[in-house]
């Protein structure tokens, strides 16, 4: 009769194995769950496969165990474990303990430990045992009845008594031996000095054990390790002590308590939630409670007059007028005929409407000719502003976020108007606490409306000249390519890394300057690096910057131009980025290269929408500094921007100590470096790279700025600590950013943490102020009945299609605006251009 199975996982190792393999997982509100996730899926993986009649988890309990009084150094030089993983450790246990598993510790003793006794009582009791671990030291208890699984190799690794032979040359026993001669550097053990593992492993095997080499150890033909061997005797038996498992710690084991119990699934669930683990939720054979919804009715006509009459909230969910799903009240309505009361209660203003992504359902009803009007709550927008580091804002994710309701492979129309009712009150009542309900109400919500009619409006493109530049790019390629080749020496694949790997750096024999998993980078840093040393590496830069804006921009955006309106409709993102910032899509037109040739002339065909027509372009000067001179309060930047002075010119002078006539190009190229780097936590060594100047010299220019700003550094230092007290930074008008990465222990980490928190709340507040100014300066628009559109918002500036009649009054209506938008310490200033296209611009007085 095949014997039972008893599984020992040795959870210490597998954790930390897991952390440093997947250790950029966390939670959006900071939680490292990379050792979580990768232990839960080595353990999902035994369940399943192996389905073990026996299981339990062992663990490290702290470093202070019985070795260390053998040998102080033991173990010494490996760290404390990382903030990162011990914060993980509790949840880890908490899992092990839901899946219904025995779990072991001890104090004193190790995780190694705890399974060579467990091991022991297995083999008494005439059960076959399993060791997960991938430790070396855990194979000495390999036996008839024991065998190691290391876990990591494609679907793993089992030792037996035989594999352990073949991988060392020695039985199982034997590897405290090796050990002992070759020592462990994981664990501090000293090796014998000229001596490895497979010196170790051979003369184990010549002498059959460590106890006969010693006494025989004249026999020993290399001289020079015979007498490193002789001096290190009792070094060796000291780490044959260290290496052995103790197999008789006092623990209390009741096999019973080691039978899987089945897992509880409510407490998995409500750990897999919290640490945002959507793949394990949805394997969760978990069966939520039955949410009671009503039944969607359909609707008449007659009754259709009677709602609108009565000016209920509507709550809405679908993107089709005969495929919409709306409640009223606590009923749900569902109409097949487009029948006119339906389309006057949706354009109707005075009939509240909340939905989920409304900007996407305005555009899609308008292009059914259908208006919507009355736009109140978005559930979409609210979820972001409270949390605005998710990665997924739609409905469902926020369903699960803030009413539990496990994400479904579909969506029922029914159930998600259900799921907009009962969140709307619990969005409010968190907007409300955390002071975003303002910002909710007259900035975020009014924007909606603002870029559902830019995208609905468009922008017109010149197709000629894109279709000439793609001849004129196609040229320059095969040229390009011609050169790359010649300077090769051959033909090669130039999109493949690993083709273009061997041609840099065994061919061309170009130095090494970073590695990845697969081999030598290639990526833009490195090849900018290797600039210099040889002309290959500026060729390969171009023809890549040449084929990605034909491929994303010269060829693509043609392809976008709608059939029916004749132009492009990018789509703006309300909930992509953490700092408030708007972001386009379908085209992305926020990162056009304006300072090359081919981007400029992308630019050029962006063209006005008729011949009496004109683009008008509106840009915040220095709109950053000038948030960061009012947030600092610096007396030396507000006045330099209350006299309109050159702001770089004015800083190289303080810096220099020159008159500002006296400051030539460099200086003031320097001085706008840093001016502009400061807002995004500027370094020496950043500002040392950009500029090629050394670190030394960059740092003594930023001492020199704050010497000379000196309300900057504090500034800086202030928001710093409040990110740390608070957990978050907030902008002008209240938009918070979390930065729970601030208090971490990794340096590398909390150093970026500093730079966000530093930087958000001056380009937040600039978001704000734009975002604030487009829906001002929309009203503005519609009230004065005027014909010209806004089409575009890209970083700081703003696009209008003006009509010609329009010009002037548009100009002193979006100057107006702009600058008038907040009151700030210093003036806010605005660069205007007009032109037929939006590259030829001539400036607007």
């Amino acid at each position: 009769m095949q014997k039972k199975k008893f599984y020992l996982i040795d959870a210490t190792a597998l954790c930390y194995r897991a952390f440093y393999g997947v250790s950029a997982l966390s939670t959006t509100f900071g939680q490292p769950t990379g050792a979580i996730y990768g232990f839960i899926n080595i353990l999902q993986k035994i369940l399943k496969d192996n389905k073990p009649d026996y299981l339990a988890i062992c663990f490290d309990v702290s470093r202070d165990t019985f070795r260390q009084k053998k040998f102080k150094e033991y173990k010494i030089q490996r760290p404390p474990m990382p903030d990162g993983l011990s914060s993980q450790i509790p949840f880890i246990k908490k899992i092990v303990l839901a899946y219904g598993l025995a779990l072991f510790e001890k104090e004193g003793f190790e995780a190694d430990d705890i399974i060579a006794t467990l091991a022991s009582k297995a083999a008494e009791l005439g059960l076959s045992t399993v060791i997960v671990s991938s430790d070396k030291d855990i194979l000495q208890l390999v036996d008839e009845d024991t065998q190691v699984f290391s876990p990591y190799k494609d679907e793993g690794v089992f030792y037996d008594q035989e594999k352990v032979l073949k991988r060392f040359g020695v039985e199982p026993p034997r590897i405290v031996d090796i050990i002992a001669l070759m020592g462990d550097s994981v664990d501090n053990i000293p090796g014998v000095p000229g001596i490895g593992e497979k010196t170790a492993a051979s003369l184990i095997k010549e002498f059959g054990s460590l106890d006969k080499l010693l006494r025989e150890r004249d026999k020993i033909k290399q001289e020079k390790v015979n007498r490193s061997i002789a001096q290190n005797l009792e070094m060796i038996k000291l780490n044959r002590e260290l290496a052995q498992l103790d197999s008789k710690v006092d623990i209390d084991f009741d096999l019973k308590k080691a039978k899987p119990a089945g897992p509880d699934l409510v407490e998995l669930y409500r750990l897999f939630k919290h640490l945002e683990f959507k793949r394990f939720l949805k394997d969760l054979p978990y069966e939520e409670e039955k949410r009671e919804h009503a039944q969607a009715v359909l609707i008449e006509e007659e009754e259709l007059k009677a709602l609108l009459s009565k000016k209920e909230e509507l709550f809405l969910y679908g993107l089709k007028l005969e495929e919409l799903i709306f409640a009223i009240g606590d009923k749900v309505f569902q109409v097949k005929k487009p029948y006119r009361e339906l389309k006057d209660m949706l354009a109707d203003p005075g009939i509240k409407k909340t939905g989920h992504d409304l900007k996407k359902t305005k555009v899609s009803l308008a292009r059914e000719g259908i208006v919507l009007e009355g736009i109140d709550f978005d559930t979409m927008i609210a979820a972001y502003l409270l949390n605005p580091s998710k990665s997924n804002y739609g409905l469902q994710d926020v369903s699960w976020d803030y009413l539990g309701i496990r994400p479904a492979d579909s969506l029922d129309p029914v159930a998600a108007i259900g799921m907009l009712r009962d969140l709307k009150p619990k969005l409010k009542k968190e907007l409300a606490e955390k002071s975003l309900d303002k910002l909710f109400t007259d900035l975020e919500m009014p924007l909606v409306e603002v870029l559902a009619q830019m995208e609905l409006c468009g922008i017109k493109l010149d197709l000629d000249i894109l279709k000439q530049l793609s001849k004129d790019i196609d040229k320059r390629l095969i040229k390009l390519i011609e050169e790359i080749y010649s300077i090769s020496g051959c033909e090669f694949n130039i999109n493949s890394p690993k083709q273009l790997r061997e041609i840099l750096f065994e061919k061309l024999k170009l130095p090494v300057v970073k590695k990845t998993k697969t081999g030598p980078s290639t990526d833009e840093e490195v090849l900018k690096a290797l600039s210099g040393r040889n002309e290959l590496p500026a060729l390969l830069l171009e023809y890549r910057q040449l084929t990605k804006l034909k491929n994303t921009y010269i060829d693509a955006l043609p392809e976008l131009v709608d059939e029916a309106s004749g132009r492009v409709h990018t789509s703006f993102n309300q909930t992509g980025t953490e700092t408030g910032r708007l972001s386009s899509s379908n085209p992305n037109l926020q990162n056009i290269p304006i300072k090359t040739d081919i981007g400029r002339n992308i630019r050029r065909s962006i063209i006005s929408s008729g011949s009496r027509n004109y683009l008008l372009s509106c840009d915040y000067s220095q709109i950053e500094l000038r948030i960061l001179a009012h947030l600092s309060k610096d007396d030396d930047l507000i006045e330099a921007f209350r006299q309109n002075r050159d702001i770089h010119r004015i800083t190289a002078s303080l810096v220099y100590g020159l008159d500002e006539a006296d400051v030539d190009q460099k200086q003031r190229e320097m001085a706008k470096r840093v001016n502009f780097g400061i807002v995004y936590g500027l370094t020496a060594y950043g500002l040392s790279r950009d500029l090629g100047i050394s670190v030394d010299e960059a740092q003594r220019f930023i001492d020199a700025y704050f010497l000379r700003y000196p309300k900057v550094q504090e500034y800086i230092q202030e928001q710093i600590e409040k990110a740390k007290a608070d957990g978050f930074v907030t902008t002008l008008l209240g938009r918070r950013r979390y930065i729970p990465q601030i208090n971490d222990k990794n340096l590398g980490v909390r150093q970026f943490a500093q730079r966000q928190a530093v930087n958000t709340p001056i380009q937040g507040s600039a978001s704000d102020l734009i975002k604030l100014a487009m829906v001002q300066i929309q009203r503005k628009l519609a009230s004065a009945g005027l014909k010209s559109t806004m089409i575009l918002q890209i970083h700081d500036e703003l696009l209008f299609d003006v009509a010609h009649s329009e010009l002037k009054e548009v100009v002193a209506l979006v100057r107006e605006r702009m600058e008038g938008v907040l009151k700030l310490d210093v003036p806010i200033r605005v660069d205007i251009k007009m032109g037929k296209n939006w590259l030829e611009m001539k400036e607007v007085e």
